[in-house]
């Protein structure tokens, strides 16, 4: 129940206890129970009041199904048509990752790279210590 396990109801408990006293607890847990039956009873009136309506513009309980089936339907290919496209474009995204990571690694260990050959030029850039540039 709400990711309260034994132990912390019990701690709770005791802490209510303590702040409201003995005498207390009891009216306020009767209060509560009170007003949790309130709330029951009034969703429950809520939703009956709107299967009413709805029965009385023509919408039964399966003209409501097959509609929500139709609706759920195309939001299922709709996720379906962007987890596709997304899937295809991360994995082009990790293959282009994948390749510059090797060809970083490539020219820090002085091989070429298998896409590009560096110029005696570039591979004397790589070599020495970078300097910062103020």
């Amino acid at each position: 129940m709400f990711g309260i396990g034994g132990g912390e109801l019990i701690f709770i408990m005791f802490i209510v206890l303590m702040l409201f006293g003995s005498d207390k607890v009891p009216e306020i847990a009767r209060t509560m129970g009170k007003a949790m039956a309130q709330l029951k009873h009034a969703t429950n009136d809520i939703k009956n009041e709107i299967q009413k309506g709805a029965e009385a513009n023509g919408l039964d309980q399966k003209t409501l199904t097959d509609l929500t089936g139709g609706i759920n339907s195309e939001i299922d290919k709709a996720k379906q048509n962007i987890l596709g496209d997304s899937t295809h474009s991360i994995s082009s995204f990790a293959n282009n990752f994948t390749s510059e990571i090797t060809n970083a690694s490539n020219a820090v260990e002085g091989k070429p790279s298998s896409t590009e050959s560096p110029t005696t030029e570039e591979s004397n850039e790589v070599e020495g210590p970078i300097k910062r540039q103020m």
